[in-house]
């Protein structure tokens, strides 16, 4: 069968989260399912950078007047539709922000012109394919089954991804006029939220099914908690809605091949991962010493619970633990944790900022990832720390406790635990799950037990692929 993706990002061409990943991944994991993924993408200049050999296959106009073109290429084993509109992605900025990390004014224009074009290559734009079922993520491409609802294509299968509900493409009612929608579309049983627009209700509205990105989440937007205001809606739609945990990349998420690390090994040479630890703690400048090297690699903000690992930095350094972070995001938690390297110069290690070839190191090296959300969807990192050996000390929450087996009593005992969760999300919480993680690292057939499960573990896209591919034929079912 034939499927459109439609994505803001794609792994590797662009990428600031895991959607990137996500949408990079899937299409290569579906060949095996007998499934044909295209993924229509934005021309950002990275984008348009990095592609060999493009070329044009369709031009059609906007509905705000601009000419837009769609490329056809090839890239990293992905099969590209690429949305060449200088008018909106031709930016020196990111993806989403200006170069001064301020949101775009026009945002609501660029990713409602994203959604036009692949509702349009859905009814038949292209001259040579067109797809059997359309599947948008997120709010960035949420509009994608609201232009097929209202254009008359409602009769074509399409899905929305829900990868984090929490942004949901919330704009004033003065931008409806613009999206070429007639004026029943601007309704409770459209895009109108509490008198503004929102492209993520709109999705969720008009989408044949809704996926979030892991069973737990999919349970926990169904609550006042988690559904971010939509909750009523997501309850509304609970006949249509399915949790599909995500993957990884296994081939780039390799400890046997990364060439991002210094030393290589798997399941049965856990000792070559000494040489990865002496490498990231020089990067970090961290001395050495008998208690573990807890990393962290993550957006740096309160949904992450970035401000709990702040909150018990000084704690970790007291046990004998050292702390390397990566990442950026809000100032005043970036500052927090400089402050505490500053205080434990050669404990814990700070770099603001993104850098993947370090992300992989950083799981190659580390003794435990630490992932406090306060709500994850379904998260990657653990999934690559799992992959590493790089034992996950996670919340109880979404993706993290579908993908960690907590290292309870009795799940050590039966020898199947793979790391460690924490509820209430606190730092009380937090602090409890660290003094267990600090008790099994004294013991080291204990801790080398919980790397080797974890690395046993099928973190990859084979199952959800299946899901997927089992979902898609379902609704093909129903045309």
């Amino acid at each position: 069968m034939n499927v459109l993706s439609v994505a803001s990002e794609v792994f590797p061409l662009i990428k600031t989260g895991g959607l990137a990943d996500v949408a990079g991944a899937l299409p290569l994991a579906l060949e095996g399912q007998g499934v044909r993924m295209r993924t229509l993408l934005p021309g950002y200049p990275a984008v348009m950078q990095q592609l060999t050999r493009p070329h044009r296959i369709a031009s059609m106009t906007s509905t705000f007047g601009d000419e837009m073109r769609i490329l056809a290429a090839q890239q990293a084993g992905l099969d590209l539709l690429i949305l060449d509109a200088p008018a909106y992605f031709d930016r020196s900025g990111g993806p989403y922000l200006d170069v001064t990390g301020l949101d775009y004014p026009d945002n609501w224009k660029r990713f409602a012109a994203l959604s036009h074009a692949a509702c349009e290559i859905a009814r038949g734009l292209l001259p040579d394919w067109r797809p059997d079922i359309v599947h948008a993520h997120d709010w960035q491409a949420a509009m994608t089954p609201v232009y097929m609802r209202y254009t008359g294509l409602e009769q074509v299968p399409n899905i929305i991804t829900v990868h984090n509900i929490a942004f949901q493409g919330q704009f004033g009612p003065e931008i409806f006029p613009g999206l070429g929608l007639p004026q029943d579309a601007f309704s409770v049983e459209g895009l109108e939220y509490y008198g503004h627009v929102s492209f993520l209700k709109g999705g969720l509205r008009t989408a044949w099914e809704v996926t979030t990105v892991s069973p737990t989440y999919a349970q926990e937007i169904t609550t006042p908690d988690f559904g971010m205001g939509l909750d009523g809606l997501i309850n509304a739609r609970a006949h249509q809605l399915m949790g599909i945990v995500n993957g990884i990349d296994t081939t780039v998420w390799d400890p046997a091949t990364d060439p991002h690390i210094a030393a290589r090994y798997g399941v049965g040479s856990l000792r070559q991962r000494g040489e990865n630890r002496k490498a990231l703690m020089e990067r970090f400048g961290l001395d050495d010493g008998t208690g573990p090297l807890f990393c962290v690699v993550s957006r740096l903000t309160w949904q992450k619970g970035i401000d709990l690992i702040a909150e018990v930095a000084d704690w970790i350094v007291s046990e004998g633990g050292r702390l390397a972070v990566l990442g950026a995001g809000d100032a005043a938690l970036e500052g927090a944790l400089l402050s505490a390297a500053a205080r434990h110069p050669g404990r814990i290690g700070v770099v603001i900022g993104y850098n993947e070839p370090l992300s992989h190191l950083m799981q190659a090296g580390a003794d435990a990832i630490l992932i406090p959300s306060r709500f994850e969807p379904c998260g990657l990192t653990q999934l690559y720390g799992l992959r590493y050996g790089c034992v996950p000390i996670v919340a109880r929450t979404g993706g993290l406790a579908d993908t960690v087996i907590d290292a309870n009593e009795a799940a050590l005992t039966a020898r199947v635990a793979t790391g460690f969760q924490f509820a209430p999300i606190t730092a009380d919480g937090f602090r409890q799950a660290l003094r267990r993680a600090f008790t099994a690292f004294a013991e080291p057939k204990v801790w080398a037990r919980l790397q080797n499960q974890g690395m046993k573990c099928d973190v990859s896209w084979e199952r959800s692929a299946e899901r997927y591919s089992q979902l898609y034929s379902s609704l093909l079912a129903r045309v």
